[in-house]
């Protein structure tokens, strides 16, 4: 099925947070994804609605009207992060957004695909506490996906996805090869001809670190990232704050100007 109309909605990860492109500012896998399609559809057009820091419900209250607006045959919906890691997560709620914006997107024609989440104590072993959530979460959004005929990368079952070398310094936002990989993992899911399930692959093993440095990187990662994250949310403040989405109306989607990038294994 030929797409010409892709429309993104979400949060930090759609906008493309840990993915600086060359001109300084954002690229991110929905920019990446939307360049695979243009290589099937020169005339693809693409809007980026997504904005960082916002909650599933805050992603469909914003997000969705100006998104149906623009008639897209092509949607994505990844969200919900934001809502898991915060101490007053309601999934239900959560999945509540979610399936509206699937219903209002399928009704409206277009395909949707969307996420589940990996095990981000994985990725953050300060996180391991958060894996019912992250169950629970999952199986509200396969469930609420499958009423609605919508595609679901389920990244959950694949370890591969949890590597360090995948994810910036922050371990919240993932990195370029992270952003290429989720790309890949839209097309795969959507039956782009050329894609496959290499995205599910693991990377080359590295060296198991020394318990001294797993602890020293826990350190800094909590002094650098963790501490920041929480003093925002104690003054009830979002990274999001003020901001606006980069890529509001539908535009055609220019080549990279370079060529991809490897993202290097990320530091202890």
């Amino acid at each position: 099925m030929t797409h010409t109309r892709y429309v993104a909605l979400g949060d930090s990860q759609t906008e493309g947070l840990g993915d600086a492109d060359e001109a300084g500012g954002l690229r991110g896998w929905a920019d990446r994804f939307a360049e695979l399609l243009a290589e099937r559809e020169p005339g693809l057009l693409y809007a980026n609605l997504a904005v960082r820091g916002r909650l599933a419900t805050q992603v469909r209250d914003e997000q969705l009207a100006p998104a149906l607006a623009l008639r897209p045959d092509l949607a994505t919906v990844m969200a919900g992060m934001n809502d898991l890691i915060r101490p007053r997560f309601d999934a239900a709620a959560v999945a509540d957004a979610l399936e509206d914006m699937f219903a209002a997107l399928t009704g409206a024609g277009a395909t949707v695909l969307t996420v589940t989440f990996p095990d981000v104590g994985r990725i953050v072993p300060m996180a391991r506490p958060l894996l019912p959530r992250v169950i629970d979460l999952n199986a509200r959004v396969l469930a609420a996906a499958e009423r609605h005929d919508v595609l679901v990368v389920d990244t959950f079952p694949h370890a591969a996805v949890t590597d360090a070398r995948l994810w910036s310094l922050d371990r919240l936002h993932a990195g370029p090869l992270g952003h290429a990989r989720i790309a890949a993992a839209m097309a795969h899911t959507l039956g782009l001809p050329g894609s496959d399930d290499s995205w599910t692959l693991p990377l080359p093993a590295l060296p198991r670190p020394t318990p001294w440095r797993v602890a020293r990187g826990e350190l800094r990662w909590f002094a650098e990232f963790a501490a920041p994250w929480v003093r925002r949310r104690l003054r009830g403040r979002s990274s999001g704050d003020g901001r606006t989405a980069k890529r509001p109306a539908l535009l055609p989607v220019a080549r990279p100007v370079a060529a991809e990038r490897e993202a290097a294994p990320v530091a202890d």
